[in-house]
């Protein structure tokens, strides 16, 4: 029976934010919303408030959240029957001015994650850095409840928070409990599927668009922290070959990094693969058709695909993501 599920391309939700820009617009083709600040990109989503739609073929329009549900086997074959919804949420992100400093919880935090929720690891790949780029990750040594809950009353947090000048390349792996936050900066994200965040602080400003300061949880974030989190650096990347290294492995996702002019094959037998492209452009092959990717382009490799080969037309930057098929320690092992 021929199989009904093919390479998967899908539309980006654009997201205001406060701290956002309007850098996206360079990086993907739908064009952004008004003149507000965009401060996320969602490029794979299976949220009930933000499902992603499929752009292309005999399945336009139908959601990651309707595939799930009716093509379960095809879609994540060995892994079918883990998860209620597809595990992993894709975003970019435009961070002109300073987020929010932040933590999330882990997933065995339970009494702070909503029904059907799950914890937040997260990674980050830098694609874009400015004169004012900053990452925030993981607190300075001897910072304690205590102290860092003085720190937000009197406006200094920033004095208990670990930071570095990212540069274009670099692979940041932010592990639920890690205090962060970041400015100046587009990144790639990947992250476990959840919307659970407690700020911590806010820089004790306003939103332009409510006039209002937002909500903090500060109790909520400091019972999330890991104060073993510290000075968090940027990843070494593992070389896996002349093309391809390896940037995150953990027990949510594994992530590469491929450059190359030449092509490469891409895809798992029985697995499901995500493609994101962030520099240059080219051609997926499978069964007879080809697939087009630009920068920007997201496209899912349902596990009944299995593998296919990939054609730059020029120099192209492809992260694979995959899901792991067994439980791993999440503390992303080089």
């Amino acid at each position: 029976m021929k199989n009904i599920l093919y390479p998967l391309k899908f539309e980006p939700i654009y997201q205001y934010r406060l701290w956002g820009g309007r850098k996206l617009e360079n990086l993907l083709s739908k064009p952004l919303p008004n003149d507000e600040p965009i401060g996320e990109a969602w490029i794979l989503s299976d949220r009930k408030d933000h499902a992603s739609k499929v752009t292309e073929g005999p399945l336009q329009d139908y959601t990651i959240t309707q595939l799930m549900k009716d093509y379960p086997d095809e879609l994540m074959g060995k892994l079918m029957g883990r998860f209620d919804r597809f595990p992993l949420l894709l975003k970019f992100l435009d961070c002109k001015e300073v987020l929010s400093v932040q933590v999330h919880p882990s997933d065995d935090q339970k009494k702070y994650i909503p029904d059907g929720d799950t914890g937040k690891t997260e990674a980050w790949v830098v694609l874009e850095t400015e004169k004012d780029s900053l990452i925030y990750a993981g607190l300075t040594p001897g910072t304690n409840e205590q102290n860092l809950r003085e720190a937000v009353q009197s406006n200094k947090v920033d004095e208990h928070l670990h930071s570095f000048i990212p540069k274009k390349g670099d692979g940041v792996f932010i592990h639920s409990g890690t205090v962060h936050t970041l400015q100046g900066a587009v990144v790639f994200e990947v992250q476990e599927n959840s919307d659970v965040t407690f700020r911590l602080y806010d820089w004790d400003r306003t939103d332009a668009k409510t006039g209002k300061r937002r909500d903090l949880q500060v109790d909520e974030a400091l019972a999330c922290i890991d104060f073993n989190q510290v000075n968090i650096e940027p990843v070494i990347p593992v070389n896996k070959g002349d093309k391809t290294e390896r940037l995150f492995d953990n027990e949510h996702f594994i992530l590469w990094r491929i450059k190359s002019d030449s092509s490469f094959t891409v895809g798992c037998i029985n697995e499901p693969r995500i493609l994101v492209c962030i520099e240059g452009n080219g051609k997926l092959h499978h069964e007879g058709n080809y697939f087009s990717m630009n920068k920007g382009d997201v496209m899912l490799l349902p596990a009944s695909v299995g593998l296919c080969s990939f054609h730059p037309v020029n120099e192209i930057t492809l992260l694979e993501i995959a899901i792991p098929d067994k439980k791993m320690p999440a503390t992303n092992p080089q």
